[in-house]
């Protein structure tokens, strides 16, 4: 294996494990990688401000937020991909259209993470980051990315072909598909950051589970599926290791890394 300079790990199922936090063995793992000049990167769909929330123990080196829309490198913002106040209102209102006035829809913004919500998030998940509510009747910001719970399959198909300037992934735990600028993905975020940082991706090791990840997995010099995985990911890494609930993790790094 080529000498690593990145580990770079989905968030959602893949670091975290299922009860939504980092197991303290791959923490003292991420340590020792640290010690032997090996950064330390986050590539997650979420929302900067939702993900920090499970980050404060690692504080990555690199954050790659919103499905590739926002980078981070140390302190300083690389790369942005925002839709205009014109362009987000013009998402939310073909969403409406084509879903019903009440389809619940989340926005991310550089600042902020919004949100139509029935209930509040944090009732059912107290780990959950801070979502502002909001009917976005007058929304006036640029957004990173839109998400929306589709329910029927022909209204998401639809919806994506309407926003046909927008690059559109489902989730596959449940039925929210998420919307960035076209070719805003993980892997191009991930091209931004060998710019910034000077190293090919043949010397990154990346970590995924979902759809999401498929692209920053092949991209990279080492795709690596997680064991809890669907099967997409696992065709398409080039190793599968334990779940997220297994120590996976750390189990690839101390016997693949230190």
């Amino acid at each position: 294996m080529k000498k690593c300079k990145l580990l770079l790990f989905d968030l959602d199922g893949t670091l975290l494990q299922s009860e939504k936090t980092i197991s303290t063995r791959t923490l003292s793992a991420l340590k020792k990688c640290r010690e032997n000049d090996i950064l330390i990167g986050v590539s997650t769909s979420r929302s900067e401000q939702n993900s920090l929330v499970f980050l404060n123990e690692l504080m990555p080196d690199i954050l790659i937020s919103s499905g590739g829309a926002l980078v981070k490198y140390k302190t300083e913002y690389i790369y942005r991909a925002e839709f205009s106040e014109e362009e987000t209102n013009v998402m939310i209102d073909m969403a409406r259209n084509i879903c019903g006035n009440d389809c619940e829809i989340t926005i991310d913004t550089i600042d902020a993470h919004y949100w139509n919500y029935k209930i509040d998030p944090k009732k059912l998940d107290k780990s959950w980051g801070d979502s502002i509510y909001t009917d976005f009747s007058d929304f006036n910001e640029c957004s990173l990315k839109m998400c929306v719970e589709i329910f029927n399959q022909d209204k998401a198909d639809k919806l994506a072909r309407s926003l046909s300037d927008c690059d559109c992934i489902r989730f596959s735990d449940g039925f929210w598909y998420k919307f960035t600028k076209k070719n805003v993905t993980k892997e191009n975020a991930i091209m931004k950051i060998t710019e910034v940082c000077g190293f090919s991706t043949d010397s990154i090791i990346a970590f995924g589970d979902d759809y999401a990840d498929i692209g920053m997995l092949e991209l990279c010099g080492t795709g690596v599926a997680m064991g809890n995985a669907i099967d997409e990911v696992k065709e398409r890494a080039d190793i599968v290791i334990g779940s997220n609930d297994e120590e996976g993790i750390a189990d690839f790094i101390e016997n693949e890394i230190l």
